[in-house]
């Protein structure tokens, strides 16, 4: 049974950006994603479970994360509610020049749940960061996805496989990779 006051749910990114880029014509996978996302929202604050926002604010010109665009703004599936905190970062990693380490430790928290996009950037920062920090992190895989992607040497890379391996790359070493059910019966006990 996992503690629920111990166990934080850290939704990272879920950002209409990557909306934006999939009506541009860019291919993702995992489409019920943030229908998860929604599901492990409900279920923490179910509970009364800690939960954290990480949103990503661009730094370059062209930054689709800009706060004075449209793709900065947060789905409304994943909207923080009052007393959920809203972290904002500038790199991949939600514990680089941020206060998340400092304010999980200060609230005892043990345990981080991880969701949001994508796959292989922020989420696979954040979660190896987590496990090098000594959390007990839990990706949930069907609650992030990524998109289709080419190579230095020109290969198309489909998001599948890229979010597939990126779970092979973690598992066991950085994180337990969990579904979004599984993560929610932990919480629940």
């Amino acid at each position: 049974m996992a503690d629920s006051s111990r166990t934080a749910l850290i939704v990272v990114d879920v950002q209409r950006a990557f909306d934006e880029w999939e009506a541009a014509g860019k291919r993702r996978n995992n489409p019920d994603a943030v229908m998860r996302i929604a599901d492990l929202l409900g279920a923490f604050r179910h509970r009364a479970a800690p939960i954290f926002h990480i949103r990503h604010e661009g730094t370059k010109p062209n930054s689709s994360f800009l706060p004075d665009r449209s793709g900065y703004a947060v789905r409304d599936e994943a909207r923080e509610r009052a007393g959920e905190p809203v972290i904002v970062k500038r790199v991949n990693s939600a514990f680089i020049g941020t206060d998340l380490e400092a304010r999980l430790r200060a609230a005892d928290i043990t345990r981080l749940v991880i969701c949001g996009a994508t796959t292989n950037h922020c989420v696979e920062t954040t979660t190896r960061m987590a496990g090098n920090l000594g959390f007990d992190a839990r990706l949930v895989r069907d609650a992030t996805w990524t998109f289709d992607r080419i190579g230095p040497d020109g290969d198309a890379h489909a998001a599948e496989a890229i979010h597939a391996m990126t779970l092979a790359n973690l598992n066991g070493e950085f994180a337990t990779i969990v579904t979004s059910a599984e993560a929610i019966a932990a919480l629940a006990g």
